[in-house]
């Protein structure tokens, strides 16, 4: 049993590069390894594991490896010790965490240890195996991915408090099987976090994108597209372009018909919908360009000419963005009152299982939640101050 007390023997283990046994019975001075901690200015940071059929367990075991990640935050696994073991064991890592049963008392008070995998093992045998979307990883998948949002939602002084949450890939095909029906994360996120205005976002040292339309088809697109949908990326991509330290973004706004419309004759949208948007945007002082041709602004952006680009439908965003930044670019949702983030990539069955999976855009999605933590509790500290003084 890694890094786990044992009912019977009652073995207490020395967290160091060694392990000590000790087969005495337990002292009264005992330290509960989930003791309420004193707030800390390192940030907590949830990671769901995806589903468990795909790379989820590899790409957050190795993104964790880094000691210097974990030296930033205090990580909440939430998924199936036994992958996250095997995951260790392929690419030869010593595991560096401590497990507790989800559902257990121990689970429901605060986290103390640097790295803690919350266990749903109930979900272990019938996975065994399995490379491919299945009702068991659909349940599995969303099980951890609602336990970690309703921890994030806890107010700041509750014991199983997050600052951020980090999601690996799901299926979407397996929440369909297991009988749910969000198109993704976002969706799901927007509607248990009551957020009026969501934005899937992208953030890379290369490019960084917003979009105004996600999961839905392609030929949807044109009905759904109005003013809102296309100022809403603009507000809220300048507010996470300052978030990012770059303090007056230019904003560009891709057109949705080729030529951005050549003037009318292509499509009517830039001129109905597009350039109104662009005008509130303006009017609210932010700085936006466009509608400009889509099949340049990416590349203009990327030469930095823009800070942000504002794309009209999923892969008008999404091909620029993992053509550029693979391995870099991080999936950040706008707009919800929890930070959350999570990899460009999606759950890679073909190869999960198998040591292959790179984890630089799980890393770079963990990186970028903790930065985010770590400014939203700088900024909460006055804050605390003054009520606390202001009642004295």
């Amino acid at each position: 049993m890694l890094c786990e007390y044992a009912l019977e023997k009652k073995i207490i283990f020395n967290f160091g590069t060694k392990i000590a046994f000790s087969f005495s019975p337990p002292r009264a001075t005992t330290i509960d390894v989930m003791a309420k901690p004193p707030r800390n200015p390192k940030p907590t940071i949830g990671i769901s594991m995806g589903d468990p059929a795909g790379i989820g367990p590899e790409v957050v075991v190795r993104a964790l490896t880094d000691p210097a990640l974990r030296s930033r935050a205090r990580f909440v696994v939430y998924g199936l010790n036994e992958l996250l073991t095997y995951a260790a064991d392929q690419i030869e890592a010593a595991p560096f965490w401590f497990r507790v049963q989800h559902d257990s008392d121990r689970a429901q008070r605060s986290i103390s240890e640097p790295v803690v995998v919350l266990d749903y093992d109930e979900f272990d045998g019938a996975l065994r195996g399995a490379r491919e979307p299945s009702k068991i990883g659909g349940l599995a998948s969303k099980t951890f991915v609602e336990d970690a949002i309703t921890d994030a939602l806890h107010p700041m002084d509750h014991q199983r408090h997050l600052d951020a949450v980090v999601t690996a890939p799901i299926s979407k095909e397996s929440w369909r099987l297991a009988g749910y029906r969000w198109p993704g994360h976002t969706e799901l996120l927007a509607h248990r976090c009551k957020a009026k205005r969501v934005v899937m976002a992208f953030a890379s040292p290369q490019l960084n994108v917003a979009l105004a339309t996600a999961h839905i088809p392609l030929m949807h697109v044109r009905d759904v597209l109005n003013i809102g949908r296309v100022f809403d990326p603009i507000d809220l991509g300048a507010s996470a372009c300052h978030m990012l330290g770059i303090e007056a973004p230019r904003i560009a706004v891709a057109g949705l018909n080729p030529h951005a419309g050549e003037g009318g004759l292509f499509g009517s949208e830039e001129q109905r919908v597009i350039e109104p948007a662009i005008e509130m945007a303006r009017t609210a002082g932010i700085n936006a360009i466009g509608p400009l041709p889509a099949d340049t602004v990416f590349n203009r952006a990327a030469a930095g000419e823009f800070d942000l680009v504002v794309a009209m439908y999923h892969d008008q965003g999404l091909i620029p963005v993992k053509l550029l930044a693979w391995e870099k670019a991080v999936n950040w949702t706008l707009g919800l009152p929890i930070i959350r983030t999570s990899p460009d990539h999606g759950t890679a069955f073909d190869i999960a299982g198998r040591a292959q999976a790179s984890a630089g855009s799980m890393k770079a999605a963990i990186e970028l939640a903790v930065q985010l933590a770590e400014q939203a509790i700088a900024a909460q500290a006055p804050a605390a101050k003054n009520t606390s003084e202001s009642a004295a």
